[in-house]
């Protein structure tokens, strides 16, 4: 990758860390980052980077968008996550935690079905060249399916135009010639967000975070007249329920905010939970949901 280049894509990845993702017209879709309202449970202050056993304040990073799997009521789709990188290479650090399936939200997992991760990826005007680790890569591995292999390919495609910020088809190399990705041969462009992301999608709170008081809790989603129901559940039980309107529906995926108070609450730990609306009543596949673990203090 040329200076300027290389230059640009951390700009880039940079503006978004500081500003957030813009509307759903960017490839990144369509929420800001994650508002960060309180602390992960293990106490430490989710604005702030953290790397346990080094000094944070020396190692600059930036925050990405990286997809993962999930279990929806269309089947397996694909989960965003924004996360703390360092910024030195944000697209290949992305990248290990995707292959990895290294995700906050433990129903989240990676369609990678593979060692290791990609040795390098490089953008520039016209596509996303993306450089495979070695030649086993170019074949379906056991245990694969066709089906893993286009949500991998899918997860691969939407992670690193969301950081380039372009909506560039993605050219597999190896060795620096044209290569197939589990068979995936040629440019791998993004399938429609419909076909294989989640209906909905929580951004905020995070997994883990601590609430008190009121919070904001946003994502995006398609859901019937745009309303996304939420509840609050504690165990089975929903203590606490209400919606958000997002900005649209039915062609794509929309932001949605809304407050929620919990100073009705007891102490402890419930579980957030965004779900799309089903006026079948059952008749369908039914509703798809995004959930989050929160600690009320």
């Amino acid at each position: 990758m040329n200076v300027r280049t290389r230059l640009a894509l951390l700009l880039s990845v940079s503006a978004m860390a500081l500003v957030g993702c813009s509307n759903d017209t960017t490839p990144t879709a369509a929420d800001p980052k994650p508002s960060h309202t309180g602390k992960h449970q293990d106490g430490g202050d989710t604005s702030e980077p953290s790397d346990p056993g080094s000094d944070s304040a020396s190692i600059e990073t930036t925050t990405v968008p990286v997809y993962f799997v999930g279990d929806t009521a269309q089947g397996a789709r694909l989960y965003r996550e924004f996360r703390k990188v360092e910024a030195d290479n944000p697209a290949v650090e992305a990248l290990a935690l995707m292959t990895a399936g290294d995700a906050l939200d433990a129903d989240y997992r990676t369609a990678y079905h593979v060692d290791g991760t990609f040795s390098g990826v490089e953008v520039d005007d016209d596509a996303i060249e993306v450089s495979l680790p070695d030649e086993s890569w170019t074949t379906l591995p056991d245990g694969m399916s066709q089906a893993d292999a286009r949500l991998a390919a899918q997860q691969l495609v939407y992670t690193v135009q969301g950081i380039a910020q372009a909506r560039l088809p993605v050219e597999i190399v190896l060795d620096g010639e044209p290569a197939d990705l589990f068979g995936f041969g040629g440019q791998i462009g993004n399938e429609p967000e419909l076909d294989v992301r989640a209906m909905v999608n929580v951004t905020s709170p995070e997994e883990g975070a601590s609430v008190s008081d009121t919070f904001k809790a946003s994502g995006v989603s398609s859901s019937f007249e745009a309303t996304t129901p939420w509840e609050i559940r504690q165990g089975d039980t929903v203590v606490k329920k209400g919606f958000a309107t997002a900005e649209g529906w039915m062609d794509k995926l929309y932001p949605w905010e809304t407050e929620v108070d919990v100073t009705d609450l007891e102490p402890g730990t419930y579980t957030f939970v965004a779900l799309t609306d089903d006026p079948s009543d059952g008749e369908g596949s039914g509703p798809s949901e995004d959930s989050k673990t929160i600690i009320v203090g």
